[in-house]
């Protein structure tokens, strides 16, 4: 519990920071005046005033906020510069202050992920090339080791993993008796086997499973955001299967997302490494959304603006996102309400 929890605080920390910093380089770089950096929400532990602005830290190392002015942020002793408000700026510099604290979740999301593909690796499906013998199955009676890459089944010719399984269930279904032709350190040989049904699993099964594939550092760069890319188009897939109720999708929360914390950091530094990335990509596409308090409906009310010419009454638009942030907070409280229950459940 305290591990989940510790992991938790980390990976929230790390993905709001992230995205508040990028509302702040992007207003400072406008020329917008920034009231407060804060690391960390709740009570002040200490706060430096630094050309016009303040630094805080702390009390709760939940993430951070940037306060801008011109927002109806300010503080009793607090003057926003004439020319340097948020509600002064031109609908473009409003929308890319808005938008860059998701673009930078996503950023975030690549970097981690080059990271990751650089000193882990991904599982390669690309190639027939065996990664792992598990024990007291074929592949081990066998003597087919790690490395190896199979090049047929039956005479059958295969190059990527699945159709290799494929290859080797239907094969196997036919007759227990297959026949590989295999590959290993340059020297290729026929080695036949019998593959029985394994009730374990439903279906035969040769034992192995697939190669790792790591990647320098240049091609860890380029491929990170191709591999971000395809995440994301699985991850919009899964939100509008869910909301056209396609197919369940499962929802968690932050009981929900603390408890998947504990189990990434105890797979590793790199498991953890890919969760934190996994978790800002969300935090950015979730922000994008065109949902009233969030900074994808606030983008949408600066992009009708654009469009129309006229701005909505600060006041109407206030309302308006106040009623987005009431949804939100009870959406919220029941996606948490969920988690629990299904922690007691499963416990």
């Amino acid at each position: 519990m305290l591990l989940a929890l510790i992991s938790f605080v980390i990976v929230i920390f790390i993905c709001v920071l992230v995205h508040e910093f990028g509302h702040y380089i992007t207003a400072k770089l406008l020329g917008v005046q920034v009231h407060e950096f804060a690391l960390g929400m709740g009570p002040v532990i200490k706060q430096v005033r630094r050309n016009n602005m303040l630094w805080s830290l702390r009390a709760i190392p939940i993430g951070g906020f940037c306060r801008l002015a011109g927002m109806d942020e300010e503080e009793d002793d607090e003057e926003v510069i004439p020319g340097m408000g948020f509600d002064e700026q031109p609908a473009w510099k409003r929308f890319l202050i808005l938008f860059d604290g998701a673009f930078f979740n996503i950023i975030l999301a690549v970097i981690l992920a080059a990271l990751f593909l650089y000193g882990h690796g991904v599982i390669d499906t690309e190639r027939s090339v065996i990664g792992e013998i598990i024990p007291d199955l074929p592949a081990a009676r066998a003597g087919i080791q790690a490395g190896d890459e199979i090049l047929s089944v039956n005479n059958i010719k295969v190059s990527k993993w699945r159709e290799m399984s494929d290859a080797i269930k239907d094969e196997s279904l036919k007759n227990n008796n297959v026949t590989l032709e295999i590959s290993r350190a340059g020297k290729i040989f026929t080695l036949e086997l019998n593959i029985p049904m394994n009730q374990e699993y439903g279906r035969p099964m040769l034992g192995v499973s697939p190669s790792y594939k790591r990647y320098g550092f240049i091609q860890a760069c380029k491929s990170s955001a191709g591999y971000i890319y395809k995440i994301t188009l699985l991850t919009l897939r899964g939100i509008y299967d869910l909301v056209m109720q396609k197919q369940e999708v499962d929802v968690t929360g932050p009981v929900g997302i603390a408890s998947m914390s504990g189990q990434a950091m105890k797979s590793g530094f790199f498991g953890f490494i890919m969760f934190i990335a996994m978790i800002s990509l969300n935090l950015g596409i979730f922000n994008l959304f065109p949902i009233p308090a969030l900074d994808g409906g606030r983008i949408l009310f600066v992009v009708l603006e654009m469009i129309f010419r006229r701005r909505l009454p600060q006041k109407i638009e206030g309302w308006i996102h106040m009623a987005g942030f009431i949804f939100l907070i009870s959406l919220i409280i029941l996606i948490t309400c969920k988690d629990i229950y299904n922690i007691f459940m499963t416990h």
